[in-house]
């Protein structure tokens, strides 16, 4: 299965080399690789598309794709509920209020980024913060509740700059940046998304079969041995960290680390040892396939979030009746 993943990325990744306003055909693909490869100073418009254009942005749609799809996995077997995504616990909003505020007071674009990073881990941080403080209580029910009303106070804040900012010039800036897009994104956003979101990485894997006791309940897990909190807050933050990451230079997309994570635990079961890789293979693969559609399909570039509820609000309502099929 997972070789049979990694064949439809690498099947999408070519198409969408190819794809675009300037189509290119495969052998020049091909030419211009080895070129590359080989250091040859001779330099086509085809190099150019090519190196500075379609093949950092397929990169980026499959980072981003691989770090949303991988965070809601591990957020969904911690909460042990398939409906969890990556932004339960406000970190997409707070990464969207950074960057709204970034925008707002006229900073370069490295801040905005900068600024949606820190403020996206500030929120989980509030988040555990306040949590702290109900001891005695069901911690996921805790963290859950903790998360929707800092996440609503965070949309609440964004609401409030979108309405003080200038409507020609910032507005639309803020509008098409919660919506999600690649367009703006380059090798220098990539080169520093990538280390974070590979730390990030790391500890789910190496706590992958700890991950698999957690999901039983708390009592089990601490029966075996787990120190419960001590994972959870782990493994929290290795999803924040990947999810504030891609946030902070991609924008807010939705649905891909709900419906993914979902999808792979259907085919994949819920081991978490398949779970994560074939979670993030599906989620590469299916923003990849939508930033090729978004930038193709009109005269004008279409939001990725736009995409991504469009097509992840259907298919969820069709696994959602198929039940929890693949859960447990």
């Amino acid at each position: 299965m997972i070789a049979l993943l990694v064949a439809v990325l690498v099947a999408l990744a070519i198409a969408a080399a190819l794809a675009g306003r300037y189509p290119i055909a495969l052998a020049d693909v091909a030419e211009a690789l080895v070129r590359r490869l080989t250091g040859s100073p001779h330099q086509t418009q085809i190099d150019t598309v090519l190196f500075a254009v379609r093949f950092p942005r397929i990169l980026a749609a499959a980072l981003v794709g691989g770090a949303l799809a991988a965070a809601g996995a591990a957020y969904q077997g911690l909460f042990r509920n398939p409906l969890v995504s990556p932004d339960i616990l406000g970190v997409s909003t707070g990464a969207g209020l950074g960057a709204v505020l970034g925008i707002f007071l006229s900073l370069p674009v490295f801040a905005i980024q900068l600024l949606a990073f820190i403020v996206g881990l500030a929120t989980v941080a509030l988040v555990y913060t306040i949590t702290a403080f109900v001891r005695g209580r069901d911690t996921i029910l805790a963290l859950v509740l903790a998360g929707v009303v800092v996440g609503s106070l965070a949309g609440a804040c964004i609401s409030l700059i979108k309405i003080l900012a200038d409507p020609y010039d910032q507005l639309p800036a803020i509008t098409f940046w919660l919506l999600g897009s690649l367009a703006s994104l380059r090798n220098a956003d990539l080169a520093v998304a990538a280390p974070l979101v590979l730390i990030g990485l790391v500890p789910l894997m190496l706590l992958r079969w700890r991950i698999n006791v957690l999901s039983l309940g708390d009592e089990e897990a601490k029966a075996l041995g787990i120190n419960v909190e001590a994972l959870r807050i782990v493994v929290v933050s290795a999803a924040t960290l990947m999810t504030a990451s891609v946030v902070a230079v991609s924008g807010v997309i939705g649905w891909i680390g709900l419906v993914m994570p979902h999808l792979a635990r259907m085919i994949a079961g819920p081991n978490f040892d398949r779970l994560l890789p074939t979670s993030m293979l599906m989620g590469a693969s299916y923003l990849l396939l939508v930033d090729t559609l978004a930038r193709t399909m009109a005269r004008i570039e279409v939001p990725l979030g736009i995409l991504t509820a469009l097509l992840g609000a259907p298919f969820f309502l069709w696994l959602l009746a198929r039940g929890r099929e693949g859960w447990s």
